[in-house]
Formats: structure tokens, sequence, C-alpha cells
């Protein structure tokens, strides 16, 4: 499976290196789009996650009903850490009067093989719309958005194989299905999406920090609680969730309400090196991500690096281009500055809470790193010349 998993790193590292910036140089479509107020990733990743929990309630019936509460008959394929099922009073009774439970046997699996990859992507392009609309809108109207497609199914198939059970061949095949219907959403969405500007202030840049962070905590909520089949660790996430959902809420309010403002050589540099970043990720960051753990670490993250270091090298490119040498100079000194305190306070955001999943640290690290660079990157551009 390594293998597999390396070669995926590579082939979507460098598909992506060789195309993604070519959108950068291209015009913005046309298309005028409807911006009708429902036709957005966010709420049809709100609906898919829906989806996934009424998955696991289903599932958790069908468990209890035919298999008498033990998911041994599924677990024993899988690595330890699955299928902490909610089987308390309300649900027994519950599953106790469901018709014809045998029925619910698809929910073993092969549900959630369909909707993991909408799942992931339209996190991903939430997170870049709330960035850049504009490049929202272009990414997934180029064939990126198939290159994408094909390289987390790829990864999900090559997992799915190594960890072989009686579904997985049921699972392949429908994730080949998902992995040609999500695209065409993906799509038409994009495509109703209205023209916005995709200037952000210092005020927009900080609420899309909490944006990012609140949504990362849901997903790695639902990661836990239902990807995993562990329904039964809901009760103990939902507090934080329920907070994390709040903060995403709050933020996302205040940020439509805001205008989008001007922004000092250094902020602009941070905001387009976050445009080129997910612009590069959006290919191999499935990849990147499960190399890391069924793959080569060293090989994930040499590719990770490298896409890193040719975004800040393109947004400086773009930032920094008829500067003078003496506001040039000043920038330096201002990114010093910030990269050193944001990678301090980074780094005790981390080290201060043991985490379940490390994902969790680094998305607290990341956001506290990123509002301490912004914040520091805004205080000097106003003290210095333009």
């Amino acid at each position: 499976m390594a293998i597999g998993v390396d070669g995926a790193v590579l082939t979507s590292t460098a598909v992506s290196l060789a195309i993604a910036p070519r959108l950068r140089r291209r015009a913005p479509d046309s298309l005028p789009g409807s911006s009708r107020a429902w036709a957005r990733p966010e709420v049809f990743l709100g609906l898919v996650v829906g989806l996934v929990y009424l998955n696991q309630v289903l599932f958790t019936v069908y468990v209890l009903r035919v298999h008498d509460g033990d998911a041994s008959f599924i677990a024993k394929y899988l690595p330890e850490g699955w299928f902490a099922l909610a089987d308390g009073s309300a649900m027994r009774a519950a599953a106790s009067h469901f018709p014809m439970p045998e029925l619910l046997a698809p929910s073993v699996l092969r549900v959630q093989a369909f909707l993991e990859l909408p799942l992931v992507l339209l996190a991903y392009v939430t997170v870049l719309r709330w960035l850049a609309r504009d490049l929202y809108r272009c990414l997934v109207n180029s064939w990126l958005v198939w290159a994408a497609s094909v390289s987390y199914t790829f990864v999900f198939c090559t997992v799915e194989w190594d960890l072989h059970n009686p579904y997985t061949v049921d699972d392949i095949v429908i994730r080949s299905i998902s992995a040609v219907v999500t695209p065409l959403l993906l799509r038409w969405l994009a495509r109703q999406e209205g023209p916005a500007p995709d200037r952000l202030s210092f005020t927009q840049m900080l609420l899309f920090a909490v944006s990012v962070w609140a949504l990362g905590q849901l997903v790695l909520t639902v990661y836990d609680t239902a990807l995993l089949y562990n329904l039964g660790h809901l009760s103990g996430r939902l507090p934080g969730a329920i907070v994390a959902a709040c903060a995403l809420v709050g933020a996302r309010w205040f940020s439509g309400r805001l205008s989008p403002g001007e922004a000092g050589v250094a902020l602009s540099s941070v905001a387009g090196g976050l445009r080129w970043a997910l612009l590069l990720f959006f290919v191999p960051a499935l990849a990147v991500r499960y190399g890391v753990n069924f793959g080569t670490p060293l090989i994930a993250v040499a590719a990770g690096s490298f896409v890193c270091l040719v975004a800040v090298a393109c947004a400086l490119r773009d930032v920094l281009a008829g500067l003078e040498p003496m506001r040039i100079g000043l920038w330096a000194v201002q990114a010093a500055v910030a990269l050193l305190a944001g990678a301090v306070t980074g780094y005790a955001a981390v080290s201060l809470v043991t985490d379940t999943y490390y994902e969790a640290g680094l998305l607290r690290g990341a956001a506290t790193c990123f509002a301490v660079v912004i914040t520091v990157c805004a205080v000097t551009d106003r003290r210095l010349p333009e």
C-alpha cells in the first residue's frame, strides 16, 4: 500500500505544480452566476454531514437488531478505535421499533464509501470560497477538479484494498461512482456563484482564521464520531462541537457584513501566499495527508513542504514586484518578526494541550500562528510607507 500512496503523493504534486499556476494567470471566468444563497458548498457540506450521521443511526439500528449489538462481524477487519456504538436505552428503544432492519445492511461501509469524497472536497472548496471566490470559481470550473477527484479516490481505494473486508469490492465501485458525481456537483455549485471582490481586510482575514479553525474542529468531530462509526463518542465531543459551530456561524455572519478592505504589503503577501497554497494543494492534499500514516512520511512531508515553498515564491513574486528595494527590505523585517511571533504562539498552542488526534493540535497551532502573523503584519503595515 505504501508504494501506491507514495506514488499518489508524487504524481498529484507534480500535476498540481505543472498545471495549477496557469489558473492564476487566467482571467476569471465570465459566467454571471446566480448568487443563490443555498447553492453554496457549505450548505451542501452540511447536507452531506447530515446524511453521514443518518447512516450512523441506521448502522446502529442494524447492528443492534441483526447482530445483537455485536459489531465484531466487521470490526475484525479494521484497526482498533472503530465501532463504539451509541447503544443507550433511547437508541435501543428506537431500534426495537424499526421495521425490517435487515434492509439496512448497506449502512455498513457502503453508504460512507459514497459520501467521503464529497465530504472532503466540499470542505476544501468551502475554505477556498471564503478566501477567494473568483479563485474558487476558476479552480472548480477547471479540469483540476477531476484531477483532485481521481487523486483522492485512488488514495481512498488503496487504503480500502489494504483493509480488505467482504465489502471492499462494493466500496471501490461505489467510490468510483462518487468520483464522477462529486466533480459534477462542485462544478454546478461554482456556476451558481456570483462575482465578488477578493480583497480582504485584516478583520476579514482574522474571521477567516476563526472560520477555518471552527470548520476543522467540526470535521474532526465528524471523523471520530461518524467516519469511524464511533457514534458513542458523540456525547463527549458535543460541547466542543457546539462551541465550534457557534464560532463558525458568528465569524461567517460578521464577515459577510464587512466591506472589502485594503491591505498593506505584508498583509497582502500573507493573503497571496494562502491563495497560492490552497490552489496548489487542491490536488495532492489528501494524498499528502494519508502519506503520513499509510505511505512514507518523509515523502509526504517533503512534497507538502515543496508545495508551500512554491506558494510562497509565487506570492512574493506577485506582491513585491515593482516595490522599491527599501520597501522590500522593510517587508523582510516585517515578515521575520511576524513569523517568529506566530511560530512561538503556534508552538505554545500545540504543546499546552494533549490531543486525541494530532490534526487537532496542528489545526489549533496553525490558526493561532496565522492570527498572530496577520496581526503583526497589519499593525506594522500601518506604520510603514507603501
